[in-house]
């Protein structure tokens, strides 16, 4: 049985690693980030038709989504560097599904935003099974963390609930437009 146990305290830092363990903090939240700024960019490109669509009652403002995503993909990124930082467990494992979870980012925006003006409707659905795998993905994520970093595991749950969320809100604008 793994046991949950952090090389060094929480915010500590063996001698001589600081710097090193914050360059990498610093490099996973630039990756993160630079994945929100590129799957942004089929949305802005592309936002007109939404802006028209039938959207869900419960859809949030706007500024909401890039609230809440940039909180996430932080999250995220964090979740990432516990894992990475952790030495007494595998975490290649880990961090190849992190990686699938930030080629999914760039993905779904690309099918619902970037397609929809070519293929309609059926971009919407195909985002829908998309989302679905990221979704399972993302779940995948909480338990190859947890074992390693249950700060990790327990960071990326609400990334899990956001894209549970915004299925809902993909699967409404799929029967509806």
């Amino acid at each position: 049985m793994l046991l949950n146990v952090e090389q060094s305290a929480p915010g500590t830092f063996a001698p001589g690693t600081r710097p090193r363990q914050f360059a990498a903090l610093i490099a996973f939240l630039a990756a993160s980030w630079a994945v929100s700024l590129l799957g942004s960019l089929p949305i802005r490109m592309n936002a007109g038709w939404y802006a028209a669509a039938d959207k869900a009652p419960w859809t949030p403002p706007g500024w909401m989504f890039t609230s809440a995503w940039l909180a996430l993909y932080a999250a995220m990124a964090v979740a990432a560097w516990l894992v990475w930082r952790q030495q007494l467990f595998p975490r290649r494992k880990a961090l190849t599904v992190y990686a699938g979870l930030m080629l999914l980012n760039l993905a779904w925006p690309l099918m619902f935003f970037g397609l929809y003006p070519a293929l309609g409707t059926a971009a919407l659905w195909l985002a829908l099974l998309l989302i679905a795998a990221h979704t399972a993905l993302a779940t995948v994520a909480v338990l190859r963390f947890g074992p390693i970093s249950t700060t990790a595991g327990l960071l990326m749950l609400p990334y899990v609930s956001w894209l549970v969320f915004s299925a809902s809100l993909n699967l409404y604008a799929a029967v509806h437009n």
